[in-house]
């Protein structure tokens, strides 16, 4: 097989780079392990950041997130005895939507389908050939893989871009000697549920307590998204549903002001390991990373996603310039681009991360609630946090 751009993983990032590439007539095909049921079907983020909506609006995919999509003008930190509100717009201008992964994917599958896409799900045995080529003449780059039929493809391209996340092949095809890699774990998971039962609140809540972290999401108007702070070597089992409840309720400030938590029917329950990984360069040669397969954070910023759609839609206008113009200024220029806001999302991810989780230390206790008060007190220290949760500009 033969394609201008081989892109591997078929969730966000690797689709709508396909749509963004195809409507400036660059053709890609894109391959991935698992099947498109399972794609499809992930619980992941949901917490759009402006620049994510003005730009799926901007290219199309963003009819049904205005439908369906709830527009939220900020957040809420509490502490106990204390919940402040947080307006994003009044602060910054800007605000956030809640539209599950699982929804952008559904948008992308859809406009891809009708595009023609070309995708290979369930593939097996994917390895990545000459990505350090000049990517012209016998020297190509290729991706070779098994299709799900049991035939072994090679797939011939100009350009190989990993869309597939912390576990693929695409970020172990970057030498050791050129790559650098940044990681941290921490020390505390997030139980997350989902249940069916209407939001108990208007705007997600973060909550630090005693107990530990917890926060009140949602997915939808019946659709309720939870999590709580557990140690690292959390059993699902060890946590019944009437558990998790009475956790949330004590954490999230049942009661408190009149605010009360309805407990509903759990549909889902994991445990989310909680850390942050940065590898750089972000282009070796004829290999382009993008989202997972080059970042993680931990999710108590929302930004694992909206870093995704940051990366792609930079890397797709540079690509166009590279196959179409010989033009490789963007393309050499991708990696400290993208680099640059993921290492500011890091930072704001982390530092939400460790404002809100207990790590039963007292001292850091103090600090934590002293920055909570200055963050909820001050105009600048709310701005700060207002700008940057819901989206500092694509190219920032």
């Amino acid at each position: 097989m033969r394609t201008q751009v081989a892109i591997i993983g078929a969730g966000p990032s690797g689709l709508l780079l396909s749509h963004l590439l195809a409507a400036d007539g660059i053709e890609s095909v894109v391959l991935e392990t698992r099947s498109e049921e399972y794609v499809a079907g992930r619980i992941r983020a949901g917490i759009l950041e402006q620049s994510t909506v003005d730009l799926l609006r901007e290219v199309g995919l963003g009819d049904r997130l205005d439908r369906e999509g709830d527009p939220h003008r900020g957040i809420y930190l509490q502490w106990p005895g204390e919940r402040h509100h947080l307006d994003f717009v009044d602060l910054a201008g800007r605000s956030v939507f809640v539209y599950g992964q699982t929804e952008v994917q559904k948008d992308l599958v859809a406009a891809r389908t009708a595009a023609g896409q070309e995708i290979h799900y369930e593939i097996s045995e994917t390895a990545l050939h000459d990505t350090a080529s000049s990517g012209s003449g016998t020297d190509r780059p290729s991706v070779t893989f098994t299709d799900r039929a049991g035939v072994a493809q090679r797939l011939e391209a100009d350009v190989v871009v990993g869309c597939d996340g912390s576990f693929g092949p695409s970020r172990q095809t970057v030498p050791q000697a050129v790559r650098r890699t940044w990681e941290k774990t921490y020390p505390y998971s997030w139980l997350g549920i989902l249940a069916d039962v209407a939001p108990s609140t208007d705007e997600l809540i973060y909550a630090r307590h005693p107990d530990g972290f917890a926060m009140h999401s949602m997915r939808s108007a019946t659709v309720s998204r939870l999590y709580l702070q557990v140690p690292n070597d959390t059993r699902i089992d060890d946590w019944s549903d009437d558990r998790i409840w009475d956790a949330l309720a004590t954490r999230l400030g049942h009661g408190q002001d009149g605010w009360h938590l309805t407990p509903g029917p759990v549909t889902d329950k994991s445990v989310l390991p909680m850390r942050s990984f940065v590898q750089q360069p972000m282009r070796h040669g004829r290999l382009f990373l993008a989202g997972d397969a080059a970042h993680i954070v931990p999710p108590t910023g929302a930004k694992g996603l909206n870093l995704a759609v940051a990366d792609v839609a930079l890397l797709a206008p540079a690509l166009v310039a590279l196959l179409q113009k010989d033009h490789p200024g963007l393309a050499d220029a991708y990696s400290d681009a993208a680099l640059r806001r993921v290492w500011r999302c890091t930072h704001f991810s982390w530092w939400m991360t460790t404002m809100l989780h207990t790590s039963g230390d007292p001292f850091d206790e103090q600090l934590q609630l002293a920055q909570l008060r200055w963050v909820t007190s001050s105009e600048a220290g709310a701005t700060g946090l207002a700008e940057n949760y819901a989206g500092l500009p694509i190219g920032y």
